[in-house]
């Protein structure tokens, strides 16, 4: 069969919406990119024959259609991408062999698929979450992109209905989402005054709910016909497959992460949120070296002459500027200069002035970047949210070197309070030469994200080895905070906790995510009033690069006259 076009998906769409039970248009990703849903759309690979297309519409719309995107499912799976992937070959395989009685199609590809081994959402998570073995998807079921659904599922109950809404395009398997922690209420009695007996109007329930803010109550039918919000499953040590980890990580005693347990590093205070209180020298952080030794070839930096240039406006110094023909005061020895050529009857410099300037260069800046499993997510072109995050860390530092400003660049990640690693990639007594370079492009991602201790750490370093006036902690991060324990409200508010402690230190703070596709509301909860800012490039950021440092110096200047 002939390559589809593009404008021969739209046939899909009836299909995906039908099998989904909500509103899916089709769109085309790039030809390297998996099949994948971002809430609003299937998007399948460019290139591939209309069969091809079609297998990875009907799988991608099937797991819509059986509750597999919930998202207090889709939460436990971000950054998590091997997770993800054994999840998807998991509900794959349920969702086609629950539209196998029904829809011919979907037979068909159960057959293919094989034989399903789980029979909810739930069952799936936590076996992809556990050491059973599980086949490996098959090509045409796609992938599954976690920041993009939970994007898609921010408005929650009680919104406005949108143009779809009132043309009664309705979601038929959408659960208005709750809080984190926060129960389900008891169920409610108004949906089923419209409840038509014949055809039960689940449509319409479903629409009053969303409309109304009404939620739903647990379900009493078969498994996963509704799963409840909320229900990650905690666990007292992270298995193996929980994250990819291309870079080992030692596993330390997470009971006793305290001096006891004699393994060094620093100790770091954690904020409880729901307590209301810090728990002391909860969490250690240790120095992590990079397995191997750098290949120097590899560590180029694109340049960006707009970054350069505005970040080279970032005078923050007095600088005396002599023999100026007007200025601020007297240069008293161009002046002796000048009366000793009159003197001697030569001809005299009449610049005998002098002018202060805001020209020299007085900042320190840590850069601190986010290297946990979290990054791998890629965008539609194929390029990870690492990759793009690393390369901005280089051109950041080298452009700032340049300029004469002091740079260290750390990179971090976790697994459990007891083993946060800071990988130093620059110190700020290092050249940022061809070995950082290096060691900055042979960082992998690997491990969680418990990013209030990293911060806290970065602070220090920050104010005992700049050795500047001026601080900034540079954070390059998908403002995702996630660990063994460290998640959702938690995890938010002892970052957003950690950078207060950090600005207090007279640091300011500039939060930077850069090819993520992280909720804006999900970066004000995490980052607050610290600077921040996202785009999908570091170009996109260049011509206010400047406005951005200059916003953190001066929201520093400002809490600390608070103070």
């Amino acid at each position: 069969m002939n390559a589809g076009r593009p404008e021969e998906l739209g046939r899909f769409r009836l299909l995906a919406t039908f099998l989904a039970g909500r509103p899916l248009e089709i769109g085309e990703a790039s030809s390297r990119s998996s099949a994948y849903s971002d809430g609003q759309a299937v998007y399948v690979p460019a290139g591939r024959s209309l069969e091809e297309q079609r297998r990875a519409v009907v799988c991608q719309a099937a797991l819509w259609g059986a509750g597999s995107f919930d998202p207090s499912v889709v939460r436990a799976l971000r950054g998590r991408p091997k997770t993800a992937r054994r999840y998807l070959a998991l509900e794959g395989r349920r969702a086609l062999a629950e539209l196998a009685e029904s829809v011919p199609l979907a037979a068909k590809l159960a057959t293919a698929a094989g034989v399903p081994s789980t029979v909810s959402a739930a069952a799936s998570l936590e076996v992809a979450c556990g050491r059973r073995a599980v086949p490996d998807p098959p090509e045409w079921f796609g992938a599954i992109r976690p920041s993009m659904l939970l994007k898609a599922s921010v408005d929650g109950p009680g919104g406005a209905p949108t143009e779809k809404d009132l043309r009664l395009a309705l979601r038929l398997t959408e659960t208005p989402e709750t809080d984190d922690g926060e129960e389900l209420g008891e169920e409610s009695k108004i949906p089923k005054l419209f409840t038509n007996t014949l055809s039960n109007a689940k449509a319409l329930n479903d629409f009053l709910s969303k409309v109304l803010g009404m939620s739903r109550s647990p379900g009493k039918g078969a498994a996963g016909e509704e799963l409840a919000v909320g229900s990650l499953r905690r666990v007292g040590a992270v298995g193996p497959n929980a994250r990819p980890l291309p870079v080992p990580l030692r596993h330390f005693d997470e009971d006793r992460p305290g001096p006891a347990g004699g393994v060094g590093g620093a100790l770091y205070p954690e904020w409880n949120v729901t307590k209301n209180e810090y728990r002391p020298e909860w969490c250690r952080v240790l120095d992590f070296p990079l397995g191997s030794a750098p290949d120097i070839s590899t560590g180029e930096v694109v340049h960006d002459e707009v970054l350069r240039r505005r970040l080279a406006r970032l005078g923050l110094a007095p600088k005396v500027i002599r023999r100026q023909p007007d200025g601020d005061d007297i240069d008293v020895d161009a002046l002796i200069d000048f009366a000793v050529a009159v003197r001697a009857g030569t001809s005299p410099n009449a610049n005998v002035y002098l002018e202060r300037r805001k020209l020299a260069r007085s900042l320190g800046v840590l850069i601190l970047l986010d290297a946990s499993g979290s990054s791998t997510e890629t965008d539609p072109a194929g390029l990870s949210v690492h990759e793009h995050q690393r390369r901005a860390a280089a051109t950041l530092a080298a452009t700032l070197e340049e300029l004469g400003d002091r740079v260290a660049v750390y990179g971090f990640r976790s697994r459990g309070r007891a083993a946060v690693h800071m990988i130093n990639l620059k110190s700020f007594g290092q050249r940022f030469g061809a070995g950082g370079r290096a060691r900055l492009n042979q960082l992998e991602p690997a491990g969680y994200t418990r990013m209030g201790a990293a911060i806290r750490h970065a602070g220090e370093v920050l104010k005992t080895e700049a050795g500047t006036p001026n601080r900034l902690l540079l954070v390059l991060s998908d403002g995702f905070p996630y660990d063994d324990g460290y998640e959702s409200r938690y995890a938010e508010a002892d970052t957003h906790r950690a950078l207060e402690e950090v600005r207090s230190d007279s640091i300011a703070c500039l939060s930077l995510c850069i090819g993520a596709s992280t909720p804006p509301d999900s970066l004000h909860r995490v980052f607050g009033a610290a600077s921040h800012a996202s785009a999908e490039t570091l170009a996109e950021l260049s011509p206010r690069m400047d406005e951005l440092f200059l916003g953190a110096l001066k929201e520093l200047a400002v809490s600390q006259r608070r103070l």
